[in-house]
């Protein structure tokens, strides 16, 4: 599989601060855990969680034309194996550990373990059933006597995990100091009690605007109460996992990894890099890197360089290795494009050549840092969400000032990250140039044109976690993507179990196969 080694070698090794710390055998004696062992075992939770995002995160962005992983999952096809460990790495991995977490902390009193576990297994789940609908819940991490565990309703997982939410935060209550555990045994927030509480209250902010279609009134009343804080609401306390910048072991962004340490298996989306090129935003030069300066759609020469597919191409790869756009040092710790773009014109206030003094080159193995990220729950996406509900449920929210502030922190987040990785800074005149101009289209715009503009700006905030911007896509129908060249199926409304489920458990009995096919066509409960 293109992608097993890289989830096993991440899952041991990637830590920020002790990195080099070996992990225990943490099944010694799980009826007598000791502190140290939760403090080994916390953190590899958290690693294990991003490192099986490897293919869901690829396959949604895919789905959401932002890149291309795979050409049946950009013309709608899906497969059994297209997402498999993303699926059994979270329960085998992942969720299994924080159940081994919260018990092993509930029974020693390790409260601030058990209340950063609960967060974690509440946003674990709940996008596992954004993703996949109806999912083995309550008896899934039961594997001693409950081997097949049955499928659960989303719409019940998800109340679970809201109480589950509010029982964190009664957890993390019970410690009066600032810190929930020490920082070496937090890869997120270094058991910061202020952030994790922030993300806690951010998490049900994003779960309530989720389902604000199955009960409008509830999820209004929920927003209005949890705006009022404390949500994430600086850059520096967003939920992001960050990866490093090693080569041995190899804790780099699997992005960066797939594209510039071994050949290449991406495309880079057309329809994302027209959307920034035709609207003059100067992220594109943080999100993507070319390669060549002349290479178009279909290896063509006469271009600016952004060669990639248009969505629902399955037409074969051409030699074209050399040629393609690729990602770029936001989110994956890539190359900085910093080379001039031959057909800018005039209108180009904010993507533009000043400064652009560099040349193109082939990506090789040395290039960038691989420190990249995946930004799971930002100050960005919560001001976009407290948008949206402004404008769809009438929480008294100012709709306005939070789609300002939402692209006003993408852009200086994407900033601050690309010079961290060796790439240059977005001009502040950019940035308030480009807030000033979307606010101009905003005023103009009617209730309907500004929620796209909400969503179409949070889309490209969002570069880089496919797994949101598939949901808001089917919450919304925003942003207007292009259509596929050739599509194979329908717009996939569930992804596919994973094809190991299938076979091993027999709770899905003689159905399993119109299971999986009605998958394609099922709306997840929130998705009206």
């Amino acid at each position: 599989m293109r992608n097993k080694k890289y989830m096993f070698l991440l899952a041991g090794v990637l830590l920020t601060g002790s990195a080099c710390k070996k992990f225990v055998d943490i099944n010694q004696d799980p009826n007598n855990p000791t502190t140290a062992q939760l403090t080994l075992l916390l953190p590899s939770t958290e690693i294990s969680m991003a490192g099986n995002m490897y293919q869901l995160n690829s396959g949604t962005s895919t789905i959401m034309q932002q890149t291309m992983w795979s050409t049946t999952i950009s013309r709608y096809q899906q497969q059994g194996t297209d997402y498999a460990n993303s699926w059994d790495g979270f329960y085998s991995q992942t969720l299994n550990d924080l159940e081994s977490v919260i018990t092993s902390g509930t029974a020693s009193q390790q409260w601030g373990y058990v209340a950063i576990a609960k967060f974690e297994k509440a946003y674990l789940y709940s996008l596992m059933v954004d993703m996949w609908g109806d999912i083995p819940y309550s008896q899934a991490e039961s594997g001693a006597t409950t081997t097949s565990p049955p499928l659960e309703k989303g719409a019940e997982i998800y109340e679970k995990l809201l109480l589950m939410i509010d029982d964190g935060i009664a957890d993390a209550g019970k410690i009066t100091t600032t810190t929930l555990v020490p920082s070496t045994s937090d890869v997120f927030y270094a058991g910061t009690k202020a952030s994790w509480l922030a993300m806690a209250n951010s998490l049900k902010l994003k779960m309530y605007n989720q389902i604000r279609l199955v009960d409008p009134a509830r999820s209004a009343t929920a927003i209005k109460t949890l705006i009022a804080g404390p949500l994430i609401s600086a850059n520096a306390t967003d939920f992001t996992f960050k990866f490093g910048s090693g080569q041995n072991p190899n804790n780099r962004h699997p992005w960066h990894r797939v594209e510039y340490q071994s050949s290449k298996t991406f495309y880079q989306n057309q329809f994302f890099m027209d959307l920034l090129f035709n609207n003059d935003d100067p992220r594109l030069r943080d999100f993507i890197y070319r390669q060549t300066a002349t290479a178009g759609l279909n290896n063509s020469t006469n271009s600016n360089g952004y060669y990639g597919r248009n969505p629902g191409d399955g037409t074969a790869a051409p030699a074209d290795l050399a040629r393609r756009a690729d990602f770029g040092v936001y989110p994956a710790g890539g190359l900085y494009d910093n080379a001039p773009i031959n057909n800018l014109t005039g209108a180009n206030l904010y993507l533009t050549n000043t400064g652009a003094t560099a040349t193109p080159k082939t990506i090789a193995v040395t290039d960038g840092t691989g420190a990249g990220i995946i930004p799971l729950i930002t100050n960005a996406m919560v001001k976009f969400i407290r948008a949206e509900a402004a404008l769809t449920l009438a929480t008294g929210d100012d709709a306005r000032a939070n789609f300002s502030d939402g692209v006003t922190a993408n852009l200086n987040s994407v900033s601050t990250f690309a010079v961290a990785n060796n790439g240059v800074a977005i001009p502040a005149a950019s940035i308030t140039g480009t807030v000033a101009k979307l606010l101009a289209q905003y005023d103009a715009a009617t209730a309907a044109g500004k929620l796209n503009l909400v969503m179409t700006q949070k889309y490209i905030a969002t570069y880089g976690n496919g797994m949101e911007t598939y949901n808001d896509y089917r919450r919304t129908g925003l942003p207007v993507l292009r259509d596929l060249l050739s599509p194979l199926s329908t717009f996939p409304l569930r992804l596919y179990y994973s094809q190991t489920e299938l076979s091993a458990n027999t709770s899905f009995g003689a159905n399993a196969s119109a299971i999986q096919v009605a998958q394609q066509i099922t709306p997840v409960f929130w998705d009206k």
